[in-house]
């Protein structure tokens, strides 16, 4: 359980959920984090639920900013000493509906943030850290991107650009730094809350295990695509759906 013992990570979105629970199980396996998020408390509350200071520390702001973006990757060189394992977990999905009756500044807005946010992100890893010294970069995508997304279709565009944006970087980073992405289908956090919240026995109910995602399958699948024992693969997305798609149309 020391995979990442001396290394240190940059976890985006990581106050609670998905993010928080890659970040606890990079820390379980010996690694420093840096986290970000949004509001100052919750990450607050997330850096003590990781071990306090000395393996971790916060970082607020907004992933769309891009003097946030430095922030957070220097915090990490100049706390730690390094940035060798990068996570973006940012995503928002600000609206519900048709595709065709999306508000297109809503929908710059999705990309700006999934897409163009992730992108500079990795950018900024890369010239602070990564081009010299190498790495691994995990993207979170979903399901959503892999399938007609009915009433989440411009997030799901989003996931989609992603799963693509990951194969270009595999290719360009390598083979100084792997990058690759996990696609969740529906994982219990607030963020999904509207898609199982009230019924969530119907929900569970298509998924050929049983049950919904939790945080922490996800965060154990990110800890082997980012640590050694992933180190022949890069440019691939791992579906985490509980056989979801596998049973296909009803």
């Amino acid at each position: 359980m020391s995979d990442f013992e001396g290394r240190t990570a940059l976890v985006t979105g990581a106050s609670r959920g998905i993010g928080l629970a890659i970040a606890q199980s990079l820390v379980q396996r010996g690694a420093r984090v840096v986290v970000t998020a949004r509001r100052p408390e919750a990450l607050t509350e997330a850096v003590a639920a990781l071990g306090g200071p000395e393996v971790a520390v916060g970082v607020a702001g907004n992933a769309g900013d891009a003097e946030h973006r430095a922030e957070a990757v220097r915090t990490a060189v100049d706390t730690f000493g390094s940035l060798d394992v990068l996570v973006g977990n940012v995503g928002i999905n600000p609206v519900y509906g048709p595709m065709v009756d999306l508000d297109l500044d809503v929908f710059r807005k999705i990309l700006d943030t999934n897409v163009v946010g992730t992108l500079g992100l990795v950018q900024e890893a890369w010239r602070a850290w990564m081009a010299e010294h190498g790495g691994s970069v995990l993207v979170v995508a979903s399901v959503a991107g892999l399938k007609a997304s009915p009433g989440i279709a411009g997030y799901g565009v989003s996931k989609a650009s992603l799963v693509n944006l990951v194969t270009q970087l595999a290719v360009e980073l390598g083979p100084t730094v792997r990058v690759n992405a996990v696609a969740p289908a529906v994982v219990k956090t607030r963020f999904a809350g509207a898609l199982y919240e009230g019924r969530e026995a119907e929900a569970a109910s298509a998924y050929p295990v049983g049950r919904l995602g939790r945080p922490e399958d996800i965060g154990e699948a990110a800890a082997y695509l980012l640590g050694d024992g992933a180190g022949w693969v890069t440019g691939q997305t791992f579906v985490l759906d509980g056989g979801l798609l596998s049973r296909g149309p009803a």
